[in-house]
């Protein structure tokens, strides 16, 4: 974009000036802001006309002097034209540097959002979970093709992400890309991180996405009834593959463990608790935080079941775990087979130990937010919304409690 600028040659004295030559200076100008260098350059007050910035006379030093001043002004319109064709944000110090040959280094989106993944990626399992770095290198990609097709560039610079650039990414993200609004939202949000760590590294001065809205919407997050578990927990399976499956959802859905969590659960996990039952002790791999669950009689059965399963004696675990996918394949055909219409996963699992099993059987939300491995209480207020059936048990109490005072 074209961005108008003047260009001033003047005469600059000291302050104790009292005669003989001064030096002359040249001024560049862009929205009000000025950047000042000397041209190495002197002359005496009387010959200098400060209208035409320009010494005064006709002789062959005068014209000599002049031509020079002529270069230094055609050099700095090569600066301010370099920096237009970049694309560069113009400004008074930008265009100084160019004509100086002090041109500053232009930092890049792209560049700053690899760099930000190479830390991130050598931090996993440190301080980060390897789905956060997948989060981040989806982001890369969204990113890339779409200053690809917006702009028919390879990367922009981080300058010149603003405003207008991020809302045209979130339209992409919904349009190209079919993204959700909580799925878009969340990339935005991970960009106005790189956003914040570049700001910190002066790579730009102001944040572009100040007073960007960025609002998620509520999920309903479904979990199982106590009618659709005990349902599952009912059925018989000829299949093996479906007996296990069955039995490490239950599993989950009796402890709250994530996949991952149960994936990597090794029998030393299980121990004595502080009431002298087994309890389990283990760290959450999404966020590393410590989890302590005591494990209920139900959870206690099914794990007893694989306490000689070769495959557990020999890797080490607790129980015998699919992959995440073929799991969640195997949950659609027992879905299915109980005739429960509920998109069955794994982490359906996490979200019925929350409801079903704890909250609405009085288990203090504090308690079970301890026992997810929860952060925040503010993530598990996620799962104590006002659920009909508490509702309905606890205004029978007081029901109950007004019928007897009448």
């Amino acid at each position: 974009m074209k961005t108008n600028f003047s260009l001033l040659f003047y005469m600059k004295k000291q302050k104790n000036y009292t005669s003989g030559n001064a030096p002359i200076y040249l001024r560049i100008t862009v929205a009000g802001k000025r950047a000042e260098t000397t041209t190495g350059r002197e002359c005496e007050p009387e010959r200098w006309n400060s209208k035409t910035g320009r010494l005064i006379g006709t002789k062959e030093e005068v014209k000599s002097f002049n031509a020079y001043l002529d270069n230094l002004q055609a050099m700095v319109y090569q600066a301010h034209q370099t920096l237009t064709e970049a694309g560069s944000i113009i400004t008074a110090d930008g265009i100084k540097h160019v004509f100086l040959g002090k041109d500053e280094k232009i930092h890049t989106l792209l560049e700053a959002v690899k760099d930000h993944n190479k830390k991130m990626k050598a931090l996993v399992g440190k301080e980060y979970a390897g789905g956060t770095l997948k989060r981040f290198e989806v982001l890369e990609r969204h990113l890339s093709a779409f200053i690809q097709e917006k702009y028919n560039i390879s990367d922009v610079n981080i300058k010149k992400v603003d405003n207008a650039f991020i809302s045209d990414f979130e339209f992409y993200l919904r349009t190209e890309n079919n993204c959700a609004n909580n799925t878009a939202i969340r990339y935005l949000k991970n960009l106005g991180k790189i956003i914040r760590i570049s700001m910190s590294l002066k790579w730009i001065d102001k944040d572009p996405m100040f007073g960007y809205k960025l609002k998620s919407k509520a999920v309903e997050r479904p979990f199982l009834s106590e009618d659709e578990l005990q349902r599952i927990a009912e059925k018989q399976f000829s299949t093996e593959r479906l007996l296990q499956v069955r039995d490490v959802f239950l599993f989950c859905c009796f402890t709250g463990l994530a996949y991952a969590d149960v994936q990597k659960l090794k029998l030393s996990d299980i121990t004595k608790g502080i009431d002298g039952n087994r309890w389990i002790f283990t760290n959450r791999k999404k966020t590393g935080t410590r989890s302590a669950i005591p494990l209920l009689p139900s959870a206690a059965m099914i794990l007893d079941r694989y306490s000689d399963n070769p495959y557990c004696i020999k890797n080490d675990r607790t129980m015998p775990v699919s992959s995440n996918q073929k799991m969640n394949e195997y949950l659609k055909e027992i879905a299915a087979l109980c005739e429960i219409d509920k998109p069955l996963s794994s982490h359906i699992a996490r979200h019925t130990f929350a409801t079903t099993v704890t909250l609405l059987n009085g288990v203090p939300i504090e308690s079970v937010s301890k026992m997810l491995g929860h952060t925040s209480i503010r993530t598990t207020q996620i799962y104590a919304k006002v659920l009909d059936i508490k509702v309905s048990a606890d205004m029978a109490l007081l029901r109950e409690k007004y019928q007897q005072a009448i």
